[in-house]
C-alpha cells in the first residue's frame, strides 16, 4: 500500500467536491463514504444524485465546525488530505476493510487517536476499488491543533503493519526502498489521457522508453544507437557542450503538431546519456579484447549468450551489488532484443516479458558494467545471426533460471515489487518457451539414433545420473536427448563426459523436465572442439574425475537449501 499526504489547504468544500465529482476522466464511480468520526453525517453521494450539493454543504459545515470555533487560532492549512492505494496485485478490499484501515491511519498519524473524544473530525471517501481518500480538519475538540508531526513516516509504518495483517503486498520502504525503486518513471495523468484520446495502447513516454531500450540492446556504439532510434521513426536531437563533447539527447514521437520532447533521464534513470555511454563502452571494450581468432562470437553468439546467462544466477547469489546489477541490466537488454529474432507468434509474449523484467531488474544500485561484458558481447553479435528455434528455446530455458534467481534475490532483500515483476516475467517467458520448445525437440527426436545406441545411452545415463535416470527415461524429451548425445558423439565427444558436464552446470532437481535441460546443454557442449586422444586419455587417468562425478550426483540429488526460491514462484525448468 502507498499513502500520499497532500500539501495542507484551506478549502474543505473544494476537496470534497472533487472527491464526489466524476473526476478529470470520469474515473470516479460510486463515490460514497465508508467511515467517519460520526456515523450520522450525510453522505453526498455522486455529484448527479438528487440533493447532492445540499448534502455536500452540510458535510463541509460539519467538518469545519471546530475550525470556525477556533477562529484566528485555527492552523494555516487546516485541511489534511491523505489517499491510500492498494498494490495492483492486491485483492479488492471491502468497505468494512477500508474503514478499518482508515481508522488505523488517523490513529497512527495523530489526527484522531483511538479513544480520544477530542480527536479531529474526519471522513473517508471511496470512489474506486483500489483506493480511498481521508479528509480531516486539523482542529481538535479542545480547539488545539493535533499532534500529527512526522505524519508521513508514521503513516508508512502503520501501512507496513496493515499489509501484514490483511495479507496484502508488502511494499519496500526505508533503506530497502532506496535500492528497490524501478528506474522507469510512470506516465502522468495527462499523458495517459492523451494516449486514450489518440487510441494508443501506450503513452508516448512508454513507447519512447521501449524503443530506446530495444535500440540499446542492438547498438554497438553511440552513433549506431542514434541511427537505430532514427530508423525506428523517432525524432532525435543531441546537445553539444562548448568543449565539443556530447552533453545529452532528447527524443520525440513523430507528430503532426508540435513534438513533445523527452530527455533520456526523464524516461528512466538508466537511460541518461552517461548511463548509456557506460554500457556501450563496456560493449566496445569486450569487442576489442574478447573475440577469438576464429571469431567464435560471430559464429555461435546464441550459444555464447546462453552460456553467459546460465552463469548469472551464481553472480546474483555471490557477487557484489554493483556486479549483480550489471548482469541484471544486460540480461534486461537481452530480453528487449529477443522479439526482433523470434517468430511472429512469439513477439508479443517476449515483449511483455521484457517490459515486466524492466521493473524487476532496475534499481538505484550503480552497475559496474565491466562485469557483464561476455553476455553483452554475445548480445551484439546475435544481431547478425538469426536464431533458429533451437537457439531461441535454449536461451529461453536459461532465461527462466535467471529470472528465478532475480526473484529469489529480490525476496531476500524484501523488494516485493521486484518479486511481483519477476513473477510476471516468468509467466510470459514460460508461455513463450512452451510454444517454441516442442518444435525443436520434435526435430531433434526425428534424428534419434538406432535402438542399440539408445540402449547404450540409457546405460550411460544410469551410470552418470542414477538419481534422475528413471525420470529422464520416461520423459517426452528422451528421444531428443539421445539425438543430442549422438550428435555430440559424432563430433568426437564422449557421451558420458558431455552428459556429466551438462549435469554439473546446475542441479536438475528443480527442473520441470530434466531431459530438456540436458538437451540444450549437450547441444552447446557438442559444438565445442572435441578433445584429442591424448586429452581424453589424460581425463581418464585424472584422479579428479570420480570426485567430480560424485559432486554432480550429490548436486543433482539434493536441491539447494541456502537460498530457496520464494513461495509462489511459477513453473521452473
Amino acid at each position: 500500500m502507498i499513502a500520499n499526504i497532500v500539501k495542507p489547504g484551506n478549502n474543505t468544500y473544494g476537496v470534497l467536491a472533487y472527491l464526489f465529482d466524476k473526476g478529470r476522466a470520469n474515473e470516479h464511480t460510486d463515490q460514497h463514504i465508508v467511515a467517519s468520526w460520526d456515523d450520522f453525517i450525510p453522505d453526498p453521494g455522486p455529484n448527479d444524485s438528487p440533493g447532492h450539493k445540499q448534502r455536500l454543504g452540510q458535510l463541509t459545515k460539519a467538518l469545519d465546525l471546530r475550525v470556525e470555533q477556533a477562529g484566528d487560532k485555527a492552523p494555516e492549512g487546516h485541511v489534511w488530505h491523505c489517499s491510500v492505494r492498494a498494490a495492483p496485485e492486491d485483492r479488492t478490499l471491502t468497505d468494512a476493510e477500508w474503514a478499518t484501515i482508515a481508522k488505523r491511519m488517523v490513529h497512527a498519524t495523530g489526527i484522531a487517536p483511538e479513544g480520544d473524544p477530542d480527536g479531529c473530525r474526519w471522513v473517508v471517501v471511496r470512489h474506486a476499488d483500489d483506493h480511498i481518500h481521508i479528509v480531516a480538519t486539523k482542529v481538535r475538540g479542545d480547539l488545539r491543533p493535533p499532534r500529527n508531526w512526522n505524519d508521513y513516516h508514521r503513516a508508512m509504518t502503520e501501512l507496513a503493519r496493515i499489509e501484514k495483517d490483511f495479507g496484502l503486498t508488502q511494499v519496500p520502504r526505508g533503506p530497502e526502498a532506496a535500492t528497490g525503486t524501478p528506474a522507469a518513471k510512470r506516465p502522468t495523468r495527462a499523458e495517459q489521457e492523451k494516449a486514450q484520446r489518440l487510441g494508443h495502447h501506450k503513452t508516448a513516454r512508454e513507447q519512447l522508453r521501449h524503443t530506446i531500450r530495444t535500440a540499446l540492446s542492438h547498438a554497438k556504439d553511440l552513433d549506431e544507437f542514434f541511427n537505430l532510434l532514427a530508423d525506428a521513426g523517432l525524432q532525435v536531437e543531441t546537445r553539444t557542450l562548448p568543449s565539443g563533447d556530447l552533453g545529452g539527447y532528447k527524443v520525440a514521437l513523430p507528430d503532426d503538431g508540435t513534438p513533445i520532447w523527452y530527455s533520456g533521464s526523464s524516461l528512466a534513470t538508466d537511460l541518461s546519456l552517461p548511463q548509456i555511454q557506460q554500457r556501450l563502452a563496456a560493449t566496445e571494450a569486450h569487442t576489442a579484447t574478447a573475440a577469438s581468432p576464429a571469431g567464435h562470437y560471430r559464429r555461435r553468439p546464441w550459444h555464447q549468450a546462453t552460456a553467459a546467462a546460465e552463469r548469472i544466477p551464481h553472480h546474483l547469489d555471490h557477487a557484489a551489488d554493483s556486479a549483480a546489477q550489471a548482469h541484471l541490466t544486460v540480461f534486461s537488454e537481452v530480453l528487449y532484443a529477443l522479439p526482433a529474432h523470434a517468430p511472429v507468434h512469439l513477439k508479443a509474449e517476449l515483449h511483455r516479458a521484457a517490459v515486466a523484467f524492466e521493473h524487476a531488474a532496475h534499481t538505484r544500485t550503480r552497475a559496474d558494467h565491466q562485469h557483464a561484458r561476455a553476455l553483452r558481447g554475445a548480445l551484439k553479435a546475435m544481431r547478425y545471426q538469426p536464431a533458429d528455434h533451437t537457439g531461441l528455446a535454449m536461451l529461453l530455458d536459461a532465461a527462466i533460471l535467471v529470472v528465478l534467481a532475480a526473484q529469489r534475490r529480490s525476496a531476500l532483500h524484501h523488494h516485493d515489487r521486484q518479486v511481483a515483476a519477476a513473477r510476471q516475467t516468468l509467466i510470459h517467458l514460460q508461455a513463450a518457451y512452451d510454444q517454441i520448445a516442442p518444435t525443436s525437440l520434435a526435430v531433434l527426436a526425428g534424428r534419434r539414433p538406432s535402438e542399440s545406441t539408445v540402449h547404450r545411452y540409457a546405460r550411460t545415463l544410469h551410470e552418470v545420473l542414477p538419481s534422475h535416470s528413471g525420470q529422464i527415461l520416461t520423459e517426452a524429451a528422451w528421444p531428443a536427448l539421445t539425438a543430442a548425445l549422438a550428435a555430440a558423439e559424432a563430433a568426437g565427444h564422449n557421451p558420458a563426459t558431455v552428459l556429466r558436464q551438462a549435469a554439473q552446470q546446475r542441479s536438475l532437481s528443480d527442473a520441470k523436465s530434466a531431459s530438456e535441460v540436458l538437451v540444450w546443454r549437450i547441444q552447446r557442449l557438442g559444438d565445442r572442439h572435441a578433445p584429442g586422444p591424448g586429452a581424453r586419455a589424460a581425463q581418464a587417468r585424472s584422479p579428479h574425475i570420480p570426485h567430480v562425478l560424485s559432486t554432480a550426483r550429490a548436486t543433482a540429488a539434493t536441491p539447494p537449501t541456502s537460498t530457496p526460491p520464494p513461495s509462489g514462484t511459477h513453473r521452473t525448468r
